[in-house]
């Protein structure tokens, strides 16, 4: 949103603003609200891979706790500057994310080992080239909704058959987070217009920020636990400094 002091990354060429007025606390931070609230993500992610790399879990858990800060460092990029090159930095990484949410899921039971990921590394190269050169506006947002809906499936699949508790909750807090996330997106984007007439905003956007940032770590958190039952890792649900889960295994001796 306009109107803020002058800016040092020159005319906005991003296709999206949100509703927080550009450069109100800094010349080099277009969105500031937006830009810090990326700050979580960073953290949460860094707690798993951290997590992920002291109890070896599969490489595949290390690299999406990574894609995870790699899409809050493009977002936070994308939302100090509001440069297309930046936003296509946020975008691109949140389509690898989700085709790689997607390999975690159905790669288990997929009898082909190396198509998959074959598929779906060069299916997301092709959309970062594409991406480069054409701006998709609405499509990316149907594109990326059909990629999310084709992982429900398979997300509720491992619900049903798990019995621990505690990883259920996990899996709650993750529905819990990006319902309550995308009413702060979506009342960020349609009532911007009455939001701007209050006295304070309540900054939508960057509450969405904060809520995905919680849901992915939820998200990786349960998947690690269903993958860790797989492998009859005895996984168990413990929390640090007795807020935030983790994942506890106990690999048996030949593993």
């Amino acid at each position: 949103m306009a109107d803020g002091m002058s800016s040092f990354w020159g005319p906005v060429t991003s296709t999206i603003e949100c509703c927080e007025k550009n450069y109100a606390y800094s010349s080099y931070i277009a969105e500031f609200y937006n830009t810090i609230s990326n700050v979580p993500g960073i953290l949460l992610a860094l707690i798993g891979l951290v997590n992920a790399l002291r109890q070896r879990f599969e490489k595949r858990f290390s690299v999406l706790h990574i894609s995870n800060m790699i899409l809050a460092i493009g977002s936070m990029l994308y939302h100090a500057t509001l440069q297309h090159v930046q936003q296509q930095s946020d975008e691109t990484p949140m389509v690898w994310e989700i085709l790689l949410y997607m390999y975690i899921l159905y790669s288990p039971d997929w009898h082909y080992r190396s198509t998959m990921p074959t598929f779906l590394f060069l299916y997301g190269a092709a959309f970062a080239v594409a991406h480069a050169f054409l701006r998709f506006g609405i499509g990316f947002k149907v594109h990326y909704v059909i990629l999310c809906l084709l992982c429900i499936p398979r997300m509720y699949k491992y619900y049903i058959h798990t019995e621990d508790t505690a990883a259920k909750r996990i899996a709650k807090w993750y529905v819990a987070t990006i319902l309550v996330g995308s009413v702060c997106w979506f009342c960020d984007r349609v009532f911007c217009k009455r939001i701007s007439q209050l006295p304070v905003n309540p900054q939508g956007h960057a509450l969405w920020h904060v809520f995905m940032s919680f849901n992915s770590y939820c998200a990786n958190t349960f998947l690690m636990f269903c993958r860790a039952q797989q492998r009859g890792w005895n996984p168990k649900v413990k929390y640090f400094l007795g807020v935030l889960p983790y994942v506890k295994i106990e690999k048996p001796k030949e593993q």
